[in-house]
């Protein structure tokens, strides 16, 4: 049986915290709803301050909802060294997702503290606001506000209560008309670090606790409404119906079986949101309300892919008399990891004495927005039965630690001016 690698970081301290943060939103036996910009997320997101500021760390909440922990270091005009992820949930999530990459960031800074050593350039840990996206629809809000890539009417999108964003963040004690002088400049991060669960079973099947990320799958996020006519359900003929909710599951279906044209491609299509109108046991599906959620590493494979499902959309509108449209809310080819960043992690793991398994990223994450303004970098945690999005996901506290102990070294080296 392989040694177990001694830790510099305080193991006990950082799981410790995981388990005061997953009381926050708890719902049953292990879940957790922290719905972004809700009042659980605050609590959190306070809870997260202390801890960042116990760690020696200057707070702040800047007007996307991001909550940020700034460490000066002897050259504070460089561009920083940031490391981080988000503490919002599902709204039937776990307690790890994003939870132990700001947590293990704040573990890896104030290890550094303890330790006395400053690095080169400021460090900045961040909670990014709304990664998950489940509450209004479009996810990575407080990274894309960061870094100056929100879209036209985002503040305007409404969560299931008719509640905007707009009226959330101010809710939640932000300004919304201070987004233009909180953008970060071009060039004013050197580089992003996050460690996250891998919300997958490759590590778990590899018997191995922690891998080193390549790269990360492109999402394409739709809306699709597919609009019919309602009527009696008990008098009108099936060959004269308009069936909306009919037309919507034959794309559905579709869509299930196109991503698995090509067995063993990482490709994956998912359906997870779906609304009817009028909504009544007899009356014939007027308008549906879906979305999709298409995801490659293989970008010219998705196009092709997004092609043959609008191709059906047609087909099945024409077969049942029925109109449609298609919204588009995300949209991103997939990001690779930077060579260099990968190079000290493969580095600082040997000094462990680990050889981490490298591996993809189905999920996106804050990562993904990042990888337009800076060289990033991922480490992935094992996680039980490759379970997430689910109050099921577990990583046990060893593997976490090790994962935190590799960001806290990856840090280290990354902030020191031989290491950048």
């Amino acid at each position: 049986m392989p040694s177990i690698p001694k830790l510099t970081i305080h193991a006990a301290r950082l799981h410790n915290k995981i388990e005061e943060l997953s009381l926050v939103g708890k719902i049953g036996e292990t879940g957790v709803c922290r719905l972004a910009l809700s009042k659980e997320d605050r609590q959190g997101v306070e809870l997260v301050a202390a801890w960042m500021e116990e760690a020696g760390l200057q707070t702040r909440i800047d007007p996307f909802g991001n909550l940020i922990g700034v460490w000066n270091g002897r050259n504070p005009d460089a561009p920083v060294l940031m490391l981080g992820s988000h503490i919002d949930s599902q709204p039937y999530g776990g307690r790890f997702d994003g939870v132990i990459g700001v947590l293990g960031a704040i573990e890896a800074v104030q290890t550094m503290r303890e330790e006395g050593w400053v690095p080169d350039c400021n460090i900045e840990v961040v909670a990014f606001c709304d990664e998950e996206g489940c509450r209004f629809n479009k996810g990575l809000f407080g990274v894309r506000g960061m870094t100056g890539k929100l879209e036209e009417g985002e503040l305007e999108r409404t969560d299931k209560n008719g509640i905007s964003r707009r009226e959330a963040l101010i809710e939640f004690g932000c300004d919304p008309a201070r987004f233009a002088s909180y953008r970060f400049e071009p060039g004013r991060i050197a580089a992003f670090l996050e460690l996250h669960i891998e919300q997958g079973p490759v590590l778990e099947a590899l018997d191995a606790p922690i891998g080193i990320v390549t790269g990360i799958s492109g999402p394409l996020w739709l809306t699709v409404e597919m609009t019919g006519f309602a009527g009696h359900a008990g008098s009108v003929p099936m060959p004269m119906r308009h069936d909306a909710l009919v037309g919507s599951a034959k794309v559905i279906v579709a869509l299930n079986e196109l991503v698995q044209q090509k067995p063993g491609a990482p490709t994956v299509g998912t359906v997870g949101s779906m609304k009817v109108f009028p909504d009544s046991r007899n009356i014939i599906p007027e308008k549906v309300t879906f979305t999709v959620d298409l995801r490659d590493i293989d970008l010219s494979r998705r196009h092709r892919l997004e092609a043959q499902l609008r191709k059906r959309m047609d087909d099945v509108a024409q077969e049942h008399g029925l109109t449609y449209t298609v919204q588009e809310d995300t949209n991103s080819e997939p990001r690779y990891c930077a060579e260099s960043i990968k190079d000290v992690m493969r580095e600082q793991a040997a000094q462990m004495g680990m050889i981490p398994p490298e591996l993809m990223s189905g999920p996106f994450h804050d990562s993904l927005t990042m990888s337009y303004v800076c060289d990033y970098g991922m480490i992935f945690v094992r996680c039980k039965d490759g379970i997430s999005h689910n109050p099921m996901e577990y990583s046990n506290p060893e593997d976490i630690a090790l994962g935190a102990e590799l960001l806290y070294r990856t840090a280290k080296r990354l902030s020191t001016r031989e290491g950048g």
